[in-house]
């Protein structure tokens, strides 16, 4: 069985494995009742949290872990969604607006077959939205009773540090829980995102403890890259013709090794070192087949030796993330040169309310 922590300092306890749901439906396994069965054998295992988006499969995901909870397990569940990617065709479906936000969280109930959403998450930032409107609009849902938590997904520490801010200048519900990347192959957040929830007493719920897969054992040096739609949709993170991903590839022979050496599976390797960080609540996993699941459900039982974690540290030092495009998120200061420009800008961008 998966055992448990504090998510916080909320007073809840979620287990150390998260479910995440990225790959039911279209965008991963399409069948619904595999999908379901998956989660029920994760359910049964211990694992306790699930986590969704709006934008997985234009909301089929959501609708099928309605489904999986439907029938009396969804009073046992810490239940995650997101918002903030755009839904379907219509331009209008996304944001982090106040109008969009009290339309996405009756949309994700609805999928769901839930009064009320344990964590909603905004999944990325958005620089030109004021992040007190965001606030504003979740504190309003937290008092109508349709969210119980506010979190975050991939935000730079300052916006971190930002939204504690508001909370205590403005009167709005706290921030209480980070999703960043994390992994061996990504180790950007230890610099400051994991510091600073520590500070401030966030959970945190790590996305890609495998590396998008690269930490499966599915990836060999002189071998071609496995087929995916993913890889194909993001060749920036696992074509591995690129220097950045050939970085990887060189880590990952040595990662294998290692785990070898160890007696571990590398899958086992990979999400027990995320889980060792003490900053780190809940590790998800992103199972498509019963397979997958099972061969990451026995690493929350692994503990890793220092001697492990040095060699893991000499592999990829603490705070590097070999493949930048793997960090999630760029900040538009980084990407869009009109922000390093006088007079690039042509609208005001986000404000703190005071």
């Amino acid at each position: 069985m998966v055992d448990h922590r504090p998510f916080g300092h909320t007073g809840v306890r979620v287990s150390a494995l998260t479910l995440g749901a990225m790959n039911f439906g279209q965008r991963g396994n399409p069948d619904h009742e595999d999908s379901i069965r998956i989660i029920h054998r994760a359910l049964d295992e211990g694992i306790t949290s699930i986590d969704t988006a709006d934008v997985y499969s234009d909301g089929e995901s959501e609708e099928i872990v309605g489904k999986a909870l439907a029938g009396g397990r969804r009073e046992d569940v810490f239940l995650a969604t997101k918002f903030h990617g755009q839904v379907g065709d219509n331009p209008q479906h996304r944001g982090n607006s106040r109008r969009w936000i009290v339309r996405a969280v009756d949309n994700s109930l609805r999928r769901l077959r839930t009064d009320w959403i344990d964590l909603y998450q905004a999944h990325r930032p958005e620089p030109g939205t004021d992040f007190d409107e965001t606030l504003g609009a979740l504190t309003d849902l937290v008092r109508q009773g349709k969210i119980r938590y506010l979190g975050t997904s991939t935000f730079e520490p300052s916006a971190i540090v930002e939204g504690q801010w508001i909370a205590q200048r403005c009167g709005r519900e706290r921030v209480v829980s980070e999703q960043p990347p994390y992994s061996i192959l990504a180790r950007g957040v230890e610099r400051e995102v994991l510091p600073v929830a520590q500070r401030h007493g966030l959970a945190v719920i790590p996305w890609s403890p495998l590396a998008g897969g690269w930490l499966s054992g599915r990836y060999h040096a002189g071998l071609d890259a496995p087929i995916s739609r993913r890889a194909d949709r993001l060749p920036a993170r696992f074509d591995p013709r690129l220097p950045a991903n050939a970085a990887k590839l060189v880590a990952v022979e040595k990662l294998a090794a290692l785990a070898d050496e160890a007696g571990l599976s590398l899958i086992h390797l990979a999400i027990a070192f995320v889980l060792e960080h003490p900053a780190v609540t809940s590790a998800i996993i992103g199972p498509r087949t019963l397979a997958h699941l099972e061969s990451q459900l026995g690493a929350t039982k692994v503990t890793l030796s220092a001697d492990v974690l040095d060699r893991i540290d000499a592999i990829v030092a603490p705070g590097t993330t070999l493949n930048p495009a793997d960090a999630g998120y760029q900040p538009p200061a980084l990407t869009d040169p009109a922000y390093r420009r006088r007079g690039g800008l042509s609208t005001p961008q986000a404000r703190v309310t005071p």
